[in-house]
């Protein structure tokens, strides 16, 4: 679900996901609440645009999570990214998530290295995961 919300681009209904003073780490940036949530998605992806984002299960225990993902995005000159990062997520006893810590990596890739070509939108359900893409 939390990959389906991603691919939507669309930062107020990701942004429900998170309780309402979710504390967030991505790459160098913290902040929190939901407002910094639409704030920061907003601007994420005003730049990185065609984004198309997997991500797979690495482990989980009680209320926490961690995941590994990659994403798929061009700049406004048409340079192409491979973004690959992992995150640990908490969750509070309702099931929303209070605490996202991301480390995230990108690589630039050549249009014919993209493996993430779904038309824009949520994955479809037969296209292949992280691993089964050699990812």
């Amino acid at each position: 679900m939390a990959e389906d919300a991603w691919n939507t681009r669309e930062p107020l209904r990701v942004s429900l996901a998170y309780t309402q003073d979710s504390c967030w780490r991505n790459r160098s940036e913290f902040f929190s609440g939901r407002n910094a949530i639409v704030e920061f998605l907003t601007r994420k992806w005003a730049r990185e645009q065609d984004y198309r984002l997997i991500k797979e299960v690495w482990a989980y225990t009680g209320n926490r999570i961690a995941v590994r993902f990659a994403y798929e995005y061009r700049d406004e000159n048409c340079n192409w990214f491979r973004a690959h990062g992992n995150e640990q997520w908490e969750f509070d006893e309702h099931g929303l998530m209070r605490r996202r810590e991301a480390s995230i990596n990108d690589v630039p890739i050549k249009m014919s290295e993209r493996k993430l070509l779904w038309q824009l939108g949520i994955r479809p359900a037969d296209y292949p995961g992280l691993t089964a893409l050699g990812l």
